[in-house]
């Protein structure tokens, strides 16, 4: 079973307006004591203006969230998982390394995207 949820930028989205799902999702999440967890390059995909983007924000700045930053051989093992997927996202890419690396569920609004670059991967659809 996975210890923690790896946000992708839909899911990012999705709870940043609100829905319901990714809401109750982060909650849960929060009450079992899960890590959450969101690539840097997905915070770059979705934020655009803090001051409207409060609950975005919390949640970004919360201790329960690691922000997980893109070094050089993080690059490299997504260009890696590029090439044999024959994908073209870097972004989604370390999304899947980022919960890979760290038994974690990946909360997506696209799961063919993930599962083109990991089918083994756990998804929770936004």
């Amino acid at each position: 079973m996975a210890v923690g949820i790896t946000l992708d930028a839909g899911a990012l989205i999705a709870f940043e307006h609100g829905q319901r799902r990714a809401v109750a999702l982060v909650a849960r999440a929060r009450e079992r004591g899960e890590r959450l967890c969101v690539p840097a390059g997905v915070v770059g995909q979705v934020w655009r203006d803090g001051r409207r983007q409060a609950n975005l924000s919390r949640l970004l700045g919360s201790d329960s969230c690691d922000i997980v930053v893109l070094d050089d051989h993080g690059a490299r093992a997504a260009g890696q998982l590029l090439g044999v997927a024959d994908g073209n996202d870097v972004i989604d890419a370390t999304v899947v390394l980022c919960a890979r690396s760290r038994g974690h569920r990946i909360a997506t609004s696209d799961p063919g995207d993930m599962h083109s670059l990991d089918p083994r991967a756990e998804l929770v659809i936004m």
